[in-house]
């Protein structure tokens, strides 16, 4: 079995206050938590800095831990919770990030039972296969290879695989997106491994990359990824993401 944990903090940069949009009548984080409930986890708790975010999350039902206001990354936050809950290095906690009112129970469950799969592996994680061009070449979208066994090998912005021969004169004229597949960023860790991964500085790839996930790999740390189940809804960024979230979750409700 499993836990989850929502990490959730006020200071966005592109919407301040984000857990606490009002989607169709309910908190952002709202959606999050009632979603977390379907995913048969022994433990679902609210990780958040912020009273404004305690408050409405208990005033929903929510478990929630006031953490620390100096965690750069939500992993970072997760790894206090685990620590003053006491947790064992083996039991395992999903991070569900706070954003994602749209992301599937079984996509949680399948990060969850990827990692129970493999007794060596520290972190769990998903991927889509990319189904335009465009998206390989967006720095904004995270790829990620592996080995013929599931094992990351890379995650970048950049467009990896790179098909050498459909690029004849460089970046812009790259004609195939064969193979590539895109990050899914939802994890699950054992709790031992999410120690060892916080205590660790940023590494050198990770600070070039902004991406978090380099640190465990630049460490030797084992990252297993599985194509998903179904596709994500998607997550809340922007203005624009907002109203297309509230048109997909009353296309649920219907």
């Amino acid at each position: 079995m499993f836990r989850i944990v929502i990490p959730a903090r006020h200071g966005s940069t592109r919407l301040p206050g984000k857990p606490l949009l009002e989607l169709a009548g309910k908190p952002l984080l709202q959606w999050v938590y009632e979603r977390a409930l379907r995913c048969g986890a022994d433990e679902v708790l609210v990780a958040t800095d912020d009273e404004r975010i305690a408050t409405v999350a208990r005033g929903f039902g929510a478990q929630v831990m006031l953490t620390a206001a100096s965690h750069e990354t939500g992993t970072d936050r997760i790894a206090e919770v685990a620590d003053r809950a006491g947790w064992g290095p083996g039991v395992m906690v999903v991070n569900l990030q706070g954003d994602e009112p749209l992301m599937p129970a079984v996509l949680v469950q399948q990060a969850a039972a990827l990692l129970a799969s493999h007794a060596s592996a520290d972190i769990a994680t998903l991927a889509a296969p990319l189904d335009n061009l465009q998206a390989l070449l967006d720095p904004n979208v995270v790829k990620v290879v592996t080995t013929l066994q599931g094992r990351a090998l890379y995650f970048s912005r950049a467009p990896i695989p790179w098909h050498r021969d459909e690029a004849p004169a460089g970046l812009l004229s790259q004609c195939s997106h064969e193979g590539a597949r895109r990050h899914i960023g939802l994890y699950a860790y054992r709790v031992g491994a999410l120690r060892r991964l916080a205590a660790l500085q940023p590494t050198p790839l990770e600070r070039l990359e902004r991406l978090e996930q380099l640190r465990a790999l630049e460490h030797g740390m084992d990252i297993r990824v599985d194509n998903a189940a179904v596709l994500p809804g998607p997550d809340v960024n922007t203005p624009d993401d907002v109203a297309r979230v509230v048109a997909l979750l009353a296309v649920e409700a219907a």
